[in-house]
């Protein structure tokens, strides 16, 4: 496609369906890595970073059949322990197998991942906790290479709140010996939902949701038929887009409790919002008032809806101060 072109000054109404959201199901599809067993999981989103991480998986060995949003993973074959350079740095994502591959297989070999432009992404909370976990890890060449007979239990504290990290050790330790205790977790919905399918496999996981979670090891994990939750992101954008354009829009298949400093803003700002079970109505108000915005770690105002308040913004009424506490590189599109 060379081009986008769009005719403004229509009002928008109706529904709109949201999708899965992206990242819950990067790493529940990676998640199956640790399974001797056939997983489905629902409501997949057809993306392109989809796509590199079943292309990944395959490479390891995993079994893979899609039928439109359906997605059915195979580990029992896993027979690889590399992620190659080529597959990884199309995906910051792919460093989410180096948990469940030191987990399963004792060992791991993964490309570090490629840079990323709205700011700096680090994997040395990973690595750290990896080797807290019992893991022997280097660098080489471009590669983390870890490996462990056996990873034990570990007490972990993240310095900054790190969702893949999270995730990552999350995974790592669910078939480690003994108890191990993440102080300082991501709580992102996204992190829950992950918490919540290894549980549903077998594993042991206490203070989801929280920032302290405890994770007793168990010997295996067991298959699972998931559906991955709704992505917020896309609800928050097409709320933001009602506001922008005085439009009356219902978000259907959404989960408004993951938007609460969203739909709050949204208010604040002038739009009318009625709460349904799984759906959220947005009525854009005759005129958009001036709000300030921070981004923070879950609960707080996700960074992910900064751009698109940026831009409601700049057509409100009144002066609006937005702060960035995430990404340093995330005010490129203004």
């Amino acid at each position: 496609m060379d081009k986008i072109i769009v005719e403004g000054g229509y009002p928008l109404s109706g529904e709109v369906k949201i999708s899965g959201a992206k990242n819950a199901a990067l790493p529940i599809l990676i998640s199956s890595l640790l399974v001797d067993g056939s997983c489905t999981y629902s409501n997949v989103p057809d993306l392109m970073d989809i796509e590199s991480t079943k292309n990944l998986l395959i490479n390891l060995g995993v079994c893979m059949e899609t039928d439109g949003d359906i997605v059915k993973m195979d580990a029992a074959g896993l027979n690889n322990y590399e992620a190659p350079y080529e597959l990884v740095r199309k995906m910051r994502a792919s460093i989410l197998v180096l948990g469940p591959l030191v987990a399963r297989l004792k060992k791991a070999r993964v490309s570090l991942p490629g840079g990323c432009s709205i700011g700096a992404r680090p994997i040395n909370l990973h690595l750290k906790g990896l080797a807290a976990l019992g893991a022997n890890v280097d660098l080489v060449h471009g590669y983390v290479e870890a490996s462990a007979d056996t990873l034990k239990g570990a007490e972990i504290y993240f310095d900054t709140v790190t969702v893949t990290g999270t995730e990552n050790l999350m995974m790592a330790a669910v078939l480690a010996e003994g108890t191990s205790i993440l102080r300082n977790a991501a709580r992102e919905p996204e992190v829950v939902a992950l918490a919540d399918v290894l549980n549903k496999m077998g594993a042991k996981i206490e203070g989801i949701g929280t920032s302290v979670l405890k994770i007793t090891g168990v010997e295996s994990l067991k298959p699972v038929s998931v559906s991955i939750i709704p992505d917020r992101i896309e609800a928050g954008t097409f709320m933001v887009s009602a506001a922008l354009t005085g439009s009356d829009i219902k978000i259907i298949n959404c989960e408004p409790a993951h938007l609460e400093s969203v739909i709050l803003k949204l208010k604040l700002s002038g739009s009318d919002i009625t709460i349904g079970d799984n759906s959220i109505r947005v009525k854009g108000g005759d005129k958009i008032s001036s709000i300030d915005i921070k981004t923070m770690p879950y609960p707080g105002f996700p960074t992910d809806m900064q751009a698109q308040f940026m831009v409601l913004m700049s057509v409100a009424k009144g002066f609006s101060v937005i702060s960035e506490t995430i990404f340093e590189n995330r005010f490129i599109h203004v």
